[in-house]
Parts: C-alpha cells; sequence; structure tokens
C-alpha cells in the first residue's frame, strides 16, 4: 500500500491519503482539500473514502466538501451523531480501498465516538490512531465536558482511555506502523514526539500509556498537567459534526478594504502583522497577533482570544499575504465572523510606546509586571518575583483583576505571545501606558 503524510505544521496536525489499485482514501483531512487532489492526479487514483477518525476540536475537517466535490463516501462512527451523508463506519464493520482491507477500531478516550483505523495488505499493516494513541503519548480526555453532541466527563474519558490502552491494539503485531493525527505542538495532549511515525513494538515499549499500571494511576497522569483549551474547540468539534462549508467559497465572501483610515467602533481588529509596524500606526480595538511564519501560532492564538462568532476585522501588511491568512483563518472555521480584510493608510493614528528596557532594569518596581504564559508555565516559577500571572487566553476576561496604578510591562516565554497580551491591555487601559518587552524578555532568563 502505498502511504502519503501530510503535515500543517502551525496545527501540528497530520493527514493522511492511502492508496492501492487506483483508488485512494484520505484519513482527517485538513479543511483545502486541494493538496489531495493534487495527489490523487499525481498517482492517477480516484477518491473514494474519507475516514473521520472523530470530530476533531483543533481544526476544521474538509470531508464535507471533499465528498461534494469527489463522491467519495465519507466513514464515521454513528456515535457522533453527525448532520451530513456519511455511511456509519463501527467495529465489525470494514471497507476495500484497492486491495487494501479497512477496519475500525472503537477507540473512546479522548472522546466518547474515537475511532483508530487498521489498515491491512499482503501482510503490512498500519494503524491510524486519530488522537487517541500519539508518539509518545495518548489524546488528552477533558475536552468533551464542554463541547460535542456526546458530553462526557473527564475521568470518565481517562478511564475508557485506560481500557483502550489495556485491550484495542493487543491482536496486532509489533511491526504495525503508527500514524497519529497530532504531533509535538499540537494542544489536542501532551509531551508528544516530534517523531511523525512509530511502530506499536516501539510504544509498546517506549509510550507511558501501554505500561503496567492501576486505572487509578493512569487516571492520575493523564489529567496532569494538559495544555489550555483555547476557545474556539468546542466550536469547531460542532462544525466538524455539521460539516464545514466549501473552503474557497467561504474564505472569498470576505471582504476587502485597501488603505483604510478606521473601521466601526468597538469591531475587534486582529492585526497580524510584526510588532514593530503595529506599534508605528494601528487601529482602535487592534489586538496584535503577529502571523509573519507558519512558525508563529496565528490559528491557536486566534481561537484562543477571539471568540467563536465573535466579529473582527483581519489587518495585513499587503494585499499579497491575503490568500494566506485566509486560508490559515479558515482552518479553525473563522472565516464566517471575518468583517472583511483591510490594509491600514499612513494615516491611522493609534501607536504604542516603546519601553525605556534599562529604566525597567534599574526599576522593576515601577511597572506592574504581567506574566502572560500558560498555567504549566507560570507553576514552573516566576520570570519577576513580583509579576501578576495570567495567562493570555484568560487575559481579555480577567484584565480588571490588574492594579492600575504603575504602567504595565507584559512578558511571556519568547516575546511572540506578549505584542497580543500588551495589545490587549492598551485596549482596557486607554489612560495607563502598556510596554511590551518582547524578545527582551531573554535578558531576563
Amino acid at each position: 500500500m502505498t502511504i502519503k503524510q501530510f503535515k500543517d505544521d502551525p496545527l501540528a496536525h497530520y493527514s493522511y491519503a492511502i492508496v492501492s489499485k487506483g483508488e485512494m482514501a484520505l484519513v482527517d483531512p485538513s479543511r483545502n482539500p486541494k493538496q489531495y487532489y493534487k495527489f490523487a492526479e499525481e498517482h492517477n487514483a480516484n477518491i473514494v473514502a474519507v475516514l473521520e477518525t472523530h470530530p476533531h476540536a483543533d481544526f476544521v475537517s474538509g470531508h464535507l466538501q471533499i465528498h461534494n466535490e469527489t463522491g467519495a463516501t465519507i466513514y464515521v462512527s454513528e456515535k457522533v451523531g453527525v448532520n451530513y451523508p456519511h455511511k456509519p463506519f463501527d467495529e465489525g464493520q470494514s471497507v476495500k480501498i484497492g486491495k487494501i482491507n479497512i477496519r475500525p477500531l472503537h477507540t473512546p478516550g479522548h472522546s466518547p465516538d474515537s475511532l483508530a483505523f487498521v489498515a491491512e495488505e499482503n501482510g503490512e499493516t498500519a494503524l491510524f490512531t486519530g488522537d487517541t494513541l500519539f508518539i509518545g503519548n495518548v489524546g488528552r480526555p477533558d475536552l468533551r465536558e464542554k463541547a460535542g453532541n456526546m458530553k462526557s466527563k473527564r475521568v470518565e474519558l481517562a478511564k475508557a482511555m485506560y481500557n483502550t490502552m489495556q485491550t484495542k491494539f493487543n491482536d496486532l503485531p509489533d511491526n504495525s506502523i503508527v500514524y497519529p493525527a497530532h504531533g509535538a505542538g499540537s494542544l489536542c495532549g501532551k509531551n508528544m514526539s516530534a517523531s511523525p511515525s512509530s511502530t506499536l513494538g516501539d510504544e509498546r515499549i517506549g509510550n507511558w500509556a501501554f505500561k503496567d499500571q492501576t486505572e487509578e494511576e493512569f487516571v492520575e497522569e493523564i489529567l496532569k498537567d494538559q495544555p489550555f483549551i483555547p476557545s474556539y474547540f468546542g466550536f469547531n468539534v460542532d462544525l466538524n459534526r455539521n460539516g464545514a462549508g466549501n473552503v474557497q467559497q467561504e474564505k472569498y465572501r470576505v471582504p476587502l478594504r485597501v488603505g483604510v483610515n478606521d473601521v466601526e467602533e468597538g469591531i475587534t481588529v486582529v492585526d497580524v502583522r510584526d510588532g514593530d509596524s503595529y506599534k508605528a500606526g494601528h487601529l482602535p480595538y487592534s489586538i496584535n497577533i503577529m502571523s509573519r511564519t507558519e512558525g508563529d501560532k496565528y490559528e491557536t492564538w486566534l481561537g484562543a482570544i477571539i471568540e467563536p462568532k465573535e466579529p473582527f476585522y483581519l489587518a495585513v501588511n499587503s494585499v499579497e499575504n491575503i490568500d494566506e491568512l485566509l486560508e490559515r483563518t479558515a482552518k479553525i472555521g473563522y472565516e464566517k465572523q471575518m468583517k472583511g480584510v483591510v490594509t491600514l493608510s499612513e494615516k491611522v493614528s493609534r501607536t504604542s510606546s516603546d519601553l525605556d528596557l534599562q529604566n525597567f532594569k534599574d526599576n522593576k518596581d515601577n511597572y506592574t509586571i504581567v506574566d502572560i504564559r500558560n498555567e504549566s508555565e507560570l507553576a514552573e516559577g516566576k520570570i519577576f518575583d513580583s509579576a501578576i500571572g495570567i495567562p493570555l487566553n484568560e487575559l481579555r476576561n480577567r484584565a480588571d483583576e490588574l492594579p492600575k496604578d504603575k504602567p504595565f510591562v507584559v512578558h511571556c516565554a519568547g516575546g511572540y505571545r506578549s505584542a497580543a497580551g500588551s495589545s490587549i491591555l492598551e485596549n482596557k487601559f486607554k489612560d495607563q501606558k502598556v510596554f511590551d518587552l518582547s524578545e527582551a524578555i531573554e535578558d531576563f532568563k
């Protein structure tokens, strides 16, 4: 069998194409299907199936668009309760893709409806594990308390994951290749390896979740130190359960305005330019969520700071960047709430002050220092003893907890998040100076 792994770096998402005898199946595809269509053309293959391991929380799947454009059958567990054309696919069933036999295993734990797919041909076994089994870890069980049509408590799902790891993969050979839906950097689990694949034998040896342990020990380990849950996760679960619209049509419905001086008062502006450009001039109510390269976690922080269905404008550096930014925004299904994409005129009036770094070093007590790192980072210790810790994803709702008697200095771990954090506080405290420590945080580590 021929297997192609596709990686979306900003979301650390893996999707797959499986090809045999001119037929192709996709596993957990990304929002935009063009890369899969190109691969199908290169291999003279027809896309006949889309296999969904579960309704994803961190990205929007293109399964419905692929079905509409290719006629491929969508296979998904009946337990998901989807609202689009599909074929229920659960344990005990199977489908042929060319000469490959694919069968689902019910693997609850990350979600109650999770599947893993076993693909077998001529003695070869590939295991597509979705968000159940990662390389070096397993999927988090705490997302469904607030999202999806089947709400489950985290402890219940943690116990289900224990049973999954104890029982579901026992009959598969050690040389089975494990292909997960995510790698290091994803918020769908913790402590994942950067390796894109593994063998089941290696995971049985090296993955803590396979080790001999009691259910109580497993539950305690899996529930501790999980990363934060962005606002958009529940929204994406429901969007994937219903099926998203055609990405090309949806993103190009967003209007463009060139060289603007202002937008409607009170509407949030997501400004994706670099920090220096932002500080030199930006619109009121702007939040600086930088998207300079794929290394910037724009999708994650957009979905963590901006609420689902909250209207916003997108301010870009150039019209050349529009296609890429619309694409990245559509990955999490936020294109419909965009009121427009704008480029800015030179007359925009808002500016941000530069920090006098030496003055800050000499007089730290004269500033309110705001540490916007995540809870797990804060738990490891403060960089500044006097800092007030409020994670970035909570800052808009908790800014009133901050004292208002001194200028603010905002910092994170490396300088990327503090651009967004300082701009949030600028919007909140109109009469107080707000400074972004940015990459100068390295001077204090």
